[in-house]
């Protein structure tokens, strides 16, 4: 399997790194080139046995993974193609790295089917997995059908990023009814005549309506009497909601207790709230808020027979406003990719997988009267500057700068830069306190708790203090209530106003 060599500048000596389906049709199509390097054979990665393979089928196979150095020392290749699914970016970067210490150029093409797929460098076409670098869990459909078939269900905040995924998935499995409820008439149109479109046999409401309102959340819910609530309305923008803590207050504790309130008053059986990992030990207002809203829920569960639970999990890929979109941007202007601490880490998953595990969550047997705290298995923290380099790669560019070393090859260079922690952001964030130990259960990827519910006293006295600032305009008076509640927050004064786009984050560590 042979080639003439290539121009001046292109490689001269190649392998193909990769998978038994996915190196041996590339190296094959490299060898016919009428101007191609030397095709020297193919390396697979994984757990195949090198020995046992069939060669036929194979080419020719040099290899393993782990035999690179000896191969290199035998051939002399100044390049080595890898071609391995996005979904394995963990693979292809520990396979890079591997080759640029041998001096050996590595060449990211990819597989065939990746290509038919059409993946994107665009955030809402690309292959989000490829980014986090792990596969996503498939939804079990026995757990998402018990959750929602044949039942009337409600999503409030249901034009958002994870509110619209969650009503695709329970419109798939066939419910009574399923109410859109969202505050945004743009996002409500677009979900709804999404809805309408791709499900025509769902029984559906739309419903413009902001659930801070309890008496109209009420009416509501007396009218269409919901079965099943998904709560995924709230504000979650870090840095913004820093500058507007009255905000946060008002929209993720009092919109979530009129929510919990309604679902309790007209017998609703399951009550999902959707919570993050900003909420342990919460250094921000948006964590602090949604750690008060999971104290509520709790508290308030004991009041009647509605099933409530609380789902936690970290980032979302692709998330509006999200730091992918950000970055988007950044690459388009030409401007550097904005990172504000090359040690920071957050846990990552995609819209879809965080989606598909809350439905299931709302299948799993619960007790009235308690609130368990379900958390998603988010994998490994990714560093952000990792996803940025993995971000700019996509785009056919060599990231550089924030402890990046560019990558050897023609492609243009754009750089990474720091710009510093904003304010209520952790350099790491935590799923569970330390004092929370974790069940596995039924379904794939979610693990639950049940801890003590706060102090009915405590609570009651925490409703009133938050309610006494909910409106209010002087930001210090709201952040000093607070400060009073969550003793991990590092807020002394109100921080002034967050500059541009920096307030896009999502959470994210843009």
């Amino acid at each position: 399997m042979e080639a003439r060599p290539g121009h001046v500048g292109s490689p001269k000596q190649v392998v193909v790194v990769g998978l038994p389906e996915t190196a041996p049709p590339l190296a094959e199509l490299l060898a016919r080139l009428a101007d191609g390097p030397v095709v020297r054979g193919v390396v697979l990665v994984g757990e195949t046995d090198a020995a046992g393979s069939d060669p036929s089928a194979q080419g020719p196979l040099l290899g393993v993974e782990a035999d690179l150095p000896l191969l290199h020392a035998r051939y002399g290749f100044d390049a080595a193609v890898i071609t391995l699914p996005g979904a394995m970016a963990g693979a292809i970067e520990r396979v890079s790295r591997a080759l640029r210490a041998l001096g050996v150029r590595p060449i990211v093409h990819p597989p065939v089917q990746d290509a038919l797929e059409a993946r994107s460098a665009d955030p809402a076409e690309m292959d989000l997995a490829s980014l986090v670098g792990r596969s996503p869990r498939p939804i079990d459909p026995r757990f998402a059908r018990r959750a929602v078939a044949g039942r009337r269900v409600a999503v409030t905040g249901a034009g958002g990023s994870i509110g619209s995924e969650l009503c695709r998935i329970v419109a798939a499995y066939e419910p009574a009814e399923l109410l859109l409820i969202e505050r945004s008439e743009h996002a409500l149109f677009e979900i709804d005549r999404e809805i309408a479109g791709r499900f025509p046999g769902v029984d559906r409401q739309a419903l413009l309506h902001d659930v801070v309102d309890e008496r109209a959340t009420r009416a509501v819910f007396e009218r269409r009497r919901p079965e099943v609530v998904f709560h995924a309305a709230a504000h979650k923008h870090v840095p913004m909601l820093e500058d507007h803590p009255a905000h946060a207050v008002n929209n993720n504790v009092f919109g979530t207790a009129s929510v919990v309130d309604a679902a309790l008053a007209v017998g609703v059986d399951r009550f999902v709230l959707i919570s993050t990992d900003k909420a342990v030990n919460p250094s921000s207002v948006m964590g602090a808020t949604k750690r008060f809203a999971e104290l509520y829920v709790r508290w308030a569960a004991r009041r009647g027979p509605t099933r409530c639970s609380m789902v936690r999990f970290g980032n979302v890929l692709g998330s509006s406003g999200s730091v992918l979109t950000i970055w988007a941007k950044q690459i388009a202007a030409g401007r550097p990719v904005t990172v504000t601490d090359a040690r920071m880490t957050r846990y990552f998953m995609t819209i879809p997988e965080a989606a598909s595990l809350v439905v299931q969550t709302a299948g799993l047997d619960a007790a009235p009267g308690a609130a368990d705290v379900f958390v998603l298995d988010m994998g490994q923290p990714v560093r952000i500057v990792d996803l940025a380099a993995r971000f700019i790669r996509a785009h056919g560019l060599r990231p550089i700068g924030a402890g990046i070393d560019p990558p050897p090859g023609p492609s243009p260079i754009h750089r990474v830069i720091q710009t510093g922690a904003r304010p209520g952001e952790k350099l790491h964030e935590e799923l569970v306190h330390a004092n929370e130990s974790l069940r596995a259960t039924s379904i794939n990827g979610v693990n639950t708790w049940s801890g003590p519910a706060i102090p009915e006293s405590e609570a009651a006295r925490m409703m009133e203090e938050l309610a006494s600032v909910r409106r209010s305009l002087d930001a210090d008076a709201v952040l000093g209530v607070i400060r009073r509640w969550t003793p991990t927050l590092a807020i002394e004064t109100h921080q002034g106003v967050c500059p541009g786009s920096a307030c896009g984050s999502s959470g994210e560590a843009a």
